[in-house]
């Protein structure tokens, strides 16, 4: 049933740096499908620009974007009902090496134009009338889009804290701030980067993350993987990347040797860091590596407790973790770092400041887990849907247009 908050009947055009022929998860797509369901959406992917076409001239999706440039066939793609793809028909300049602010101002807005060109032809070509513009963090390529597109509504959506990462940060620390201050509204994934948000634009909102949660939902009667059944128990585990700008290998390390009686499973990949550590050399923790993700429920149902021992850094800081509702999905206890991003689910989660902590709490989870505490996880992580976050946003906007109508 359509929530009369809703967004419906409207043209929406969403710019970010996620193209939708991208192979991993991406939140710009999820919202993309919710708002095809009541509304018309165009779906941009960036232009091709001239490194990307001489670095991947083997890749067939440059090659598509180089096909669609030299007009060999339409770059506007439909998806489905009311969802269409864009491949841009022309390319940009590859310009972040640049150091230099005004060549890098002058080259960029050249590119912005060329972008909105594109854009502009689709807009005409599927007659979309006073469109709303979605920009997911793309804040170089579609800085100056507000202003050539000229959309009735535009936004601005923070899903991570990119000027922790070097390549945005050199430019981003200028441009970002002032395309949140320029958009008419920003909306954000976690209650740090709405924090952050708001310091620039005070129409800043938290919207919460969607998840795909069906599958972790769904766990009665499963069995144990086969490389799970030989580890004793208790088990306390963690799945995904195992990535040492991420996590923190100092409490897997203490809480590993202060507990040899119980088993760590760790399911990922492992950066160098990992591979190089001297928790290889424990006996009671247990590399799996990586796995299927359809197999992810079984490994995280055949824990006792899950873990997440978060490093805190620029880079993590603000990120909404989505394992956790994986993890509350199964209805397993959870034991996190406690990050303002975290805060959220503390109702639901042992958010832990120390390595000490994660002991402590551990063992709480052990000794006092109960059926109906399954329930309230279940039940909690059952909320965070893509309809419910994009319902948030589309409050954002009507918000907005009241208060810009009555003023």
């Amino acid at each position: 049933m359509l929530n009369s908050d809703h967004l419906k009947g409207r043209d929406i055009i969403v710019v970010g740096q996620q193209p939708w022929d991208i192979s991993i998860g991406s939140n710009c797509k999820n919202i993309a499908l919710e708002w095809s369901k009541y509304n018309r959406v165009l779906y941009v992917n960036s232009p091709l620009d001239r490194i990307s076409k001489y670095r991947g001239k083997d890749d067939p999706k440059i090659t598509k974007r180089v096909s669609v440039v030299e007009g060999f066939e339409s770059g506007l793609v439909p998806i489905k009902d009311n969802l269409w793809n864009l491949y841009p028909d022309e390319m940009i300049e590859s310009i972040n090496w640049i150091k230099w602010p005004i060549f890098f101002e002058f080259f960029n807005k050249r590119n912005n134009r060329i972008f909105s060109k594109s854009i502009l032809k689709a807009v005409k070509e599927l007659g979309f009338k006073d469109y709303i513009l979605f920009n997911d963090n793309d804040m170089f390529r579609s800085f100056y889009l507000k202003s050539l597109l000229k959309p009735a509504v535009s936004l601005y959506y923070s899903r991570d804290y990119m000027l922790a990462v070097d390549y945005w940060f050199y430019h981003g620390q200028k441009h970002e701030p002032e395309l949140i201050a320029d958009s008419d509204i920003c909306v954000a994934n976690s209650t740090y980067l709405a924090a952050y948000c708001k310091k620039y634009n005070s129409n800043s909102f938290y919207v919460g993350q969607g998840c795909e949660l069906d599958i972790f939902m769904q766990t009665n009667g499963l069995a144990k993987p086969d490389d799970i059944l030989p580890i004793k128990g208790p088990i306390i585990g963690y799945v995904g990347a195992l990535q040492s700008i991420r996590l923190d290998i100092v409490i897997l390390q203490y809480i590993a040797s202060e507990r040899p009686d119980w088993s760590f499973v760790l399911v990922g990949p492992e950066d160098d860091a990992f591979k190089a550590s001297s928790l290889h050399q424990l006996g009671n923790v247990h590399f799996l590596g990586s796995k299927d993700p359809s197999t992810l429920p079984a490994y995280i149902n055949s824990f006792d407790v899950c873990i997440n021992p978060q490093i805190i850094n620029q880079v993590t800081i603000g990120n909404y973790p989505r394992k956790i509702d994986e993890y509350l999905a199964v209805g397993k206890p959870v034991v996190a770092t406690k990050t303002d991003a975290m805060s959220i689910f503390k109702p639901y989660c042992y958010l832990a400041e120390t390595k000490e902590d994660y002991i402590l709490m551990i063992e709480d989870g052990l000794k006092n887990d109960s059926p109906d505490l399954k329930i309230e996880r279940r039940d909690f992580a059952s909320e965070h849907t893509w309809e419910n976050s994009v319902l948030e946003i589309d409050k954002a906007i009507s918000k907005w247009v009241s208060t810009k109508h009555h003023s």
